[in-house]
Formats: C-alpha cells, sequence, structure tokens
C-alpha cells in the first residue's frame, strides 16, 4: 500500500512538473508572437508613413519661373554627352605630347591617392576622365592617367591660343604651346580639346565634383521622402511628375539655413511651394526652401549666412505632412542636390 502511495505520489509531481514547463513555453511563445506582431506593426506604420507624408513641391507653372522646361533639359543633356564623345575623340589628336596608360580602380583606392601614387594631381584625373563624382568610382573601373600633371580645355570662343589659355590658368604659356605640337600664338576654334600642363580646375568645379559646395539645410535628423527625378505624384496617383527638388520630412518648427552664403533675392507664398525662399549664391547657383510653416524671417536683400535661420518646416502650399522641399538652380535649370552637399 505504501508503495502505491509513493509510486502516486511520483506520478503526480511529474504531471506538476510537465504542466509547469508547458505553461512556461506557451508563455514564451506568446510573448515572441507579441513581439514579431509589434515589429510588423512598426514597419508597416514607418513605410505608410514616408510614403504618405512629408511630400510635395513638384514642378509645374508656376510663379516661380527658375527653372527650364524638361525638354530643354533632356537637350542640354544631349548637348553634353555630345561635347564629351568629342572630348574623347579629339584629345589624343591635339594633345600629340601627352600619354596615357590605363588603371584599374582597386579597394581601397581614392582619387587622391592614385593621383599622388603617379605623381599628377586630382584635377588631372577628373578632367581626363570626365568625372563628376568623385566619390562614386567603382571598383574594377578604368581610369586614363596622363603622363603629366595638367588638365584638358575646351576652346569657349575662337581664336584663343596656347597663350591665352596659360594665362587664363596661370601657367607657362612655351610648355602649354610645346605640349599641344603648337605655336604659342596659334588661334584655335571653338570646340576644339588641348591639355595645359599643370593646370588645376576652379575651386567651384572641384567642390562640385567632390560633393562639397553645399551643407544641407536641415541640421536635425529627417528622412528624405520625396528624391530628385521622375515619380508617381503624391497628390494623383495616376500620373507621373518631375520632382525638380528633394524633400526632407521632419518635424514642424525645425529649423531651415541656407545650404551656402548668399543673398535672399525672394521670398513670398505660392501655390505649389507654400511660404518660400529663394538664396542667390555665387557661379550661376540659387536655392529654393519651400513648405515653410510661416513667413521667412529673413527679408529680401539680406545676406545670408549658413548658420542664419530663414524660416521653419511647415506644410504649406501643395504638401502631404511637415518637410521642406529643396531645390538648387545651376544657371536657371534645377539639378540633383544630393550630388552637391555634403
Amino acid at each position: 500500500m505504501k508503495r502505491i502511495k509513493n509510486e502516486n505520489t511520483n506520478m503526480f509531481t511529474k504531471i506538476t512538473r510537465q504542466n509547469a514547463v508547458l505553461k512556461q513555453t506557451l508563455i514564451y511563445t506568446l510573448a515572441f508572437l507579441f513581439g514579431i506582431t509589434a515589429i510588423l506593426v512598426m514597419l508597416v506604420c514607418t513605410i505608410f508613413i514616408n510614403n504618405t507624408k512629408g511630400k510635395g513641391g513638384y514642378e509645374s507653372p508656376s510663379q516661380i519661373q527658375l527653372a527650364n522646361d524638361i525638354a530643354q533639359s533632356q537637350a542640354q543633356a544631349e548637348e553634353e554627352i555630345a561635347l564629351e564623345e568629342k572630348t574623347e575623340d579629339t584629345a589624343q589628336d591635339i594633345t600629340q605630347n601627352v600619354t596615357y596608360f590605363s588603371y584599374r580602380v582597386k579597394k581601397g583606392d581614392m582619387i587622391g591617392l592614385i593621383a599622388e601614387r603617379f605623381n599628377v594631381t586630382e584635377d588631372s584625373i577628373i578632367s581626363i576622365n570626365n568625372i563628376r563624382q568623385s566619390r562614386l568610382i567603382q571598383i574594377g573601373q578604368y581610369l586614363k592617367i596622363p603622363s603629366m600633371p595638367g588638365i584638358l580645355y575646351t576652346v569657349k570662343t575662337n581664336k584663343e591660343t596656347p597663350e591665352t589659355i596659360a594665362e587664363k590658368y596661370k601657367v607657362d604659356a612655351k610648355e602649354c604651346a610645346l605640349t599641344n605640337n603648337m605655336e604659342i600664338n596659334t588661334e584655335l576654334d571653338a570646340g576644339n580639346i588641348i591639355f595645359v600642363p599643370n593646370a588645376k580646375l576652379d575651386w567651384v568645379t572641384k567642390q562640385e565634383i567632390n560633393g562639397d559646395l553645399f551643407k544641407k539645410p536641415l541640421h536635425s535628423h529627417y528622412y528624405i521622402s520625396s528624391r530628385f527625378g521622375w515619380r508617381t505624384s503624391p497628390f494623383d496617383s495616376s500620373k507621373r511628375t518631375f520632382h525638380g527638388g528633394i524633400d526632407m520630412a521632419v518635424a514642424k518648427g525645425t529649423a531651415i539655413y541656407p545650404a551656402m552664403n548668399g543673398v535672399v533675392v525672394q521670398k513670398g507664398y505660392n501655390d505649389v511651394y507654400g511660404n518660400y525662399v529663394i538664396i542667390s549664391h555665387h557661379s550661376g547657383y540659387k536655392t529654393l526652401y519651400g513648405h515653410m510653416m510661416e513667413s521667412a524671417c529673413v527679408s529680401k536683400g539680406n545676406f545670408v549666412y549658413t548658420n542664419t535661420r530663414i524660416g521653419k518646416v511647415g506644410s504649406t502650399g501643395m504638401s502631404t505632412g511637415p518637410h521642406l522641399h529643396f531645390t538648387v538652380y545651376k544657371n536657371g535649370r534645377s539639378v540633383n542636390p544630393a550630388n552637391l552637399w555634403n
């Protein structure tokens, strides 16, 4: 009898332990499922917010007539491509005393390091290879390395000479003529390309290529809700529109700063951009800041610096939520800001 009682007690204890284990396993499983569900909900909400909030300011006819139409932009792009092809075709014919060899980019390479290795300048490699964005060179890409430091120069007007070109870059005119196998006063036609030894790119061009020309107009955390280029309209999903800037979504009231020092040339209200400011900079650049919460805190004619607060983020005009619409214009044509800021 005592033996049976002990067996019953052991069986009861075993069942109790099994039930405890099952209960604990069930609790952990439910907690895990709850965690996964919470993460999925957060992801869905984030995607929803990123696709529905903080967009606007697409290019359309409005009071702000700064950017040329898309057809003209495409025509200019085609002209640039044609000029690049001409550069490639004619450079060796004209620059007879400059030789080139190919270098394949390796992991860890940067233009400055490559230039130092081959005793030329960064400007030489950038110019010869027509590099538009120095940060985007790729492993495996082939670069042409010249036998001497210098840059390619495209003749702007008829009757320019090696002497006038050398004077422009403050280099030796005789060396410039000799390098290109011509006389110092040889008259060149517009479109000809010569190699200018020891010449350097102007600082604006260098900063453009290195992506250091502008600062970001928001000094706090943000996310890009709409990039530069063609997109589905945030106001009509059946249409595609050309977005001439970058939308930077952030909390309402966040301070906005100039992307570069300049002069305020326009401020006001527009049906598309709401409260906006336009600042003029050097070298043909202008920047537009749209959808401000209220009228800008600067006036037309004010000189502003990159640490001058010009307004606050809002959602005025054609906008789906608080964000800054930021456009960069070069000689009246909108360009991608992401290629110009650090």
